[in-house]
């Protein structure tokens, strides 16, 4: 995530330098001696002192040029977080699994294109078909078992589960599409590979992964996380209600299995990865095919490889990946061309700022060309009012919407939910410490107002016009609203539309929070939080159907009859 300020690399100079970043905001580019305090500044202003935190990492051709900690591991005893304190690693499991499938593959054990029941053959059909290939980078278009409405309940996730009982969760579900022809994060896929190194292995994975790389390479602190509460330097995992925080939705770590069953330090992952990246762990050929972006038959590229995601920092080519769970949330980036590696992992899974912002700052600042801190003025809403209003994004037809809600500037783009918006001075707004996006509201020659937006805080400027002001509400009559009360099926769900007594509507999909419907017209309402649409016809009566709207997709929901 990137801001618009001049390229600069002082990094090892010697001499730290200040740099003019967006419409004049002073910007710090720091020398070696100085990252260290830049660095303890990023993570103080992410992660909380007297709550859950986080710690990270910056390496540079595997030398720890950084690590820091902030937060406490264990609210009952105020027992701090440390660096070399272990998290809850997630979706980051997903590269080891890649990696130990290829070495099975080098060794002629395992073939990238074998089908599925090639290794399981009590695999059921359709999805047997999908090859090892299309498991590693989520084109096999088995169904997701995360995915699936209401299997997430803690009754599912408290307890143990073998390879065979998880994968018999999800293996006679519909495939979502034919393998090879789309992509999909798929956790499924990674059950599946995990239990095909278990067929050709005769070990369970993990156990197998500690054999096979993590002891040669001499990596104590990567592990399995069964029997996580025994580990004595853990971060305890914790989410967030009304009340605060509290610990995590109970899992087993047989249910993430080698899709993201891992615990881990930031030190740990940061050795992992430059072995990983330096021909430690796989040979050229294998490493390609993990960096290697994923092609569709339509001619679609998606910037995934093999447990790998591959995206940029500051300009500047990115692989790593991310993970979430119940009680945590993690992100690690490497940077080829600099040999740059920068993690952050954080012990809840409602963190103020995600680990991805911090380290993507951490990789910028280590680039020596940080991202600018963009301020939060106090300002009266009405001197803001006239940003307000519908803009057209330049060559498209997507819009984006700034309005005011109890007092508070917020922003929609067209299919999202609605994000806070927060005034830097100078017609430029930010999104909080949670995003690197900005963007600046200005007024053309011609007095049109121009949006200028910086997604994820980007050189390139995505550019739009206002086009109106922002609809007025529509009230909707009491016998109207009651029409569309009931029960649909909706993509394999149930949808329940409720009316309270104040007369509001919601929507509640199977397994889900109930959604308010905000009225556009008296029979098209918007889900703001999900950027959906939903649409019911006109007529007398319980409307037989409505039609929902959202990404780009219309789906129909007919009435089910009671």
């Amino acid at each position: 995530m990137r801001h618009a300020i001049s390229r600069r690399r002082l990094l090892g100079s010697g001499t730290a330098a200040a740099a003019i970043g967006a419409f004049g905001l002073p910007v710090r580019a720091f020398a070696a001696e100085d990252l260290n305090e830049a660095a303890t500044a990023i993570l103080e202003s992410a992660f909380p002192a007297d709550a859950p935190g986080g710690a990270a990492i910056i390496t540079r051709h595997g030398d720890t040029v950084f690590t820091g900690a902030r937060g406490i591991a264990d609210l009952a005893t105020g027992r701090a977080i440390r660096p070399d304190s272990l998290f809850r690693l997630g979706s980051i499991t997903k590269q080891f699994s890649a990696a130990l499938t290829m070495q099975l593959v080098e060794q002629g054990k395992v073939s990238l294109d074998a089908p599925l029941s090639t290794y399981l053959p009590d695999y059921p059909g359709p999805g047997a078909a999908a090859t090892v290939r299309q498991l590693l980078n989520h084109t096999s278009g088995i169904k997701s078992y995360t995915a699936i409405p209401g299997w997430l309940v803690e009754a599912n996730t408290a307890r143990a589960w073998t390879t065979a009982e998880l994968i018999a969760q999800f293996s006679d579900q519909p495939l979502d599409f034919d393998p090879g022809t789309d992509q999909r994060y798929n956790n499924s896929g990674y059950v599946l590979v995990g239990a095909v190194i278990e067929a050709v292995t005769g070990k369970p994975w993990y156990v197998a992964l500690r054999e096979r790389i993590l002891d040669p390479l001499g990596i104590a602190d990567i592990r399995n996380g069964g029997g996580e509460s025994e580990f004595a330097n853990r971060a305890l995992p914790y989410s967030k209600n009304e009340d605060g925080y509290v610990p995590a939705q109970k899992i087993d770590m047989s249910v993430p299995h080698a899709a993201g069953a891992l615990v881990g330090s930031v030190g740990g992952l940061a050795k992992w990865a430059h072995a990983l990246h330096h021909g430690k762990v796989v040979d050229a050929q294998s490493y390609a095919l993990m960096t290697t972006p994923t092609n569709l038959p339509d001619g679609r590229t998606i910037p995934y490889g093999f447990g790998l995601s591959l995206e940029d920092v500051r300009g500047h080519k990115m692989i790593g990946h991310g993970g979430g769970i119940f009680g945590g949330a993690t992100d690690s980036l490497y940077l080829p061309e600099s040999g740059i590696f920068t993690a952050a992992f954080v012990n809840t899974d409602a963190p103020d700022v995600p680990p991805g912002i911090v380290a993507r700052k951490l990789a910028a600042l280590a680039l020596g060309d940080p991202y600018p801190v963009l301020a939060t003025i106090p300002v009266d809403p009405g001197t803001l009012e006239w940003v307000t209003g519908i803009y057209r994004i330049d060559d498209s037809t997507d819009t984006r919407t700034l309005f005011f809600q109890d007092g508070k500037l917020l922003s929609r783009r067209e299919g999202s939910g609605a994000l806070p918006v927060y005034f830097a001075g100078d017609g430029v707004f930010h999104f909080g410490p949670g995003s690197l996006s900005w963007f600046r509201v200005r007024r053309a020659a011609d007095g049109a107002h121009i949006l200028e937006m910086h997604q994820n805080g980007g050189d390139t400027v995505e550019r739009a016009t206002r086009t109106g002001p922002v609809p007025e509400s529509v009230t909707v009559p009491h016998e109207t609203l009651a029409r569309y009360v009931g029960r649909y099926s909706l993509a394999g769900m149930v949808a329940d539309i409720t009316l309270s007594n104040d007369n509001v509507l919601t929507a509640q999909l199977t397994g889900q929070s109930a959604l308010t419907l905000e009225a556009r017209s008296t029979t098209e309402f918007a889900i703001p939080r999900v950027g959906a649409r939903l649409v019911f016809p006109e007529g007398q009566g319980p409307a037989p159907y409505f039609t929902t709207f959202q990404g780009g997709a219309e789906i129909r929901a007919e009435r089910i009859a009671q």
